[in-house]
């Protein structure tokens, strides 16, 4: 039988509720029916853990995303920026400049809670099996794994952090089941790393970010752009592009 077999036993799509929301196709949200939101019984929790890791909700994320826009949403909101730059922007109008919001998604390394942009993330998955090659593997370059076809370099971003990882090695089978392989990509390269544990995204202004204490990252150069607050505990918030650099000057 065919793996999501049971995905056709839901009950049919309501189509009233996407009837008044042009360019937004159906979604058949099994997490609400069956998954962590429903009543737990979908047979791919026991794989996967959580909804957010199953290749359906991704896919039905993507879907989101890539959506068509509303009819008459460009317009609308073309008329509305031209009105206020005509006026001024006063103060009064709903739309307000603030300070600039960052999203990063918030990971962990051993005990260090790290965070990198949304916008660099490609995939967090479950583990993936690391072929280490001859003379060639290192502190740093572990090897090279296959995530859904793509053949990536598998980096241990804690040995490049100088961060101890006393919770675990950098093989699937020494960790805990709330490890997950990360797949980040700058400028058509991609790498693979394990963390610990993934958290998701978090918002904070750019204003909340202060100086990192040194012995955040014991790297002799620092990778960290600043720390920030998150459920009462510090997440340092690293520079991606030092980090993307260094992993190009140092594997590539």
């Amino acid at each position: 039988m065919d793996d999501r077999a049971w995905l056709d036993t839901l009950p049919p799509i309501d189509q009233s509720t996407v009837a008044d929301r042009p360019g937004l196709a159906p979604v058949r949200d099994c997490w609400n029916a069956i998954g962590v939101w429903g009543n737990r019984h979908c047979l791919e929790l026991k794989q996967h853990i959580h909804c957010r890791n199953c290749p359906v909700y991704s896919s039905a994320g993507r879907g989101l995303l890539e959506r068509a826009a509303p009819q008459d949403y460009l317009e609308a909101w073309t008329r509305i920026l031209a009105e206020m730059a005509a006026d001024g922007l006063p103060e009064s109008d709903v739309l307000v400049r603030s300070a600039e919001v960052v999203s990063a998604i918030i990971f962990r390394l051993g005990q260090e809670l790290l965070a990198l942009p949304v916008r660099v993330f490609q995939e967090v998955t479950l583990p993936c099996p690391i072929h280490t090659l001859p003379h060639r593997t290192t502190k740093l370059f572990l090897g090279l794994t296959n995530v859904r076809g793509e053949i990536l370099p598998y980096v241990s971003l804690a040995a490049l952090l100088g961060i101890d990882n006393p919770l675990g090695g950098e093989k699937s089978s020494d960790r805990g089941s709330s490890c997950r392989t990360v797949v980040v990509s700058q400028a058509g390269s991609a790498w693979a790393f394990s963390a610990d544990e993934v958290y998701g995204v978090q918002r904070f202004l750019a204003d909340d970010l202060h100086n990192s204490p040194v012995s955040i990252v014991k790297a002799s150069e620092s990778y960290t752009r600043g720390i920030f607050n998150w459920n009462h505990q510090k997440v340092s918030y690293l520079d991606w592009d030092l980090l993307s650099h260094a992993l190009a000057q140092k594997i590539l």
